[in-house]
């Protein structure tokens, strides 16, 4: 990956509905060598997928809540038997492992506290592996994921 992968990257993940001729105009690649990189990043994973970033406020999903979550034992059916039943639940926006004193994070959105309550109490807590839970009540969002900084790697 070179310095204009990276520009495109970046240009993408901050507006993924350029048009093609603006982009190449940014990066300084006629059209076709632009489209060309883009489809190259896109065929080599680098490019997931492209999606509408949606207001969460604005469509009523008006609290986030992180929960830290521990299973029952550390075994590897535990862990497996957890992200199966996590994967199903639309609610949860993201689930990380992570180290510590507790095995998982993950965010939820909700539109309300009994909406958030009924995805702790009704999804979360009958999933078998599940031990303990604490939640985080997200007061406010300070700064949002907006990209990964990838300018940062050109530097490298």
């Amino acid at each position: 990956m070179d310095r204009i992968d990276i520009q495109i990257l970046s240009i993408l993940q901050k507006n993924s509905q350029i048009s093609m001729a603006l982009l190449s105009e940014q990066v300084g690649l006629s059209l076709s060598a632009c489209h060309r990189r883009v489809k190259i990043l896109e065929n080599d994973g680098k490019i997931s997928h492209y999606a509408a970033r949606v207001n969460r406020e604005a469509v009523g999903l008006n609290i986030q809540v992180f929960i830290e979550i521990k299973l029952k034992s550390n075994s590897r059916a535990d862990f497996d038997a957890f992200e199966e039943a996590i994967a199903r639940i639309d609610d949860v926006l993201e689930c990380h492992v992570i180290s510590g004193e507790f095995d998982y994070l993950i965010r939820v959105a909700a539109p309300n506290s009994s909406g958030y309550e009924s995805v702790l109490m009704d999804r979360l807590a009958n999933i078998p592996a599940v031990l303990h839970t604490k939640t985080m009540l997200s007061l406010r969002t300070a700064k949002e994921f907006r990209g990964y900084n990838l300018e940062g790697l050109a530097n490298q």
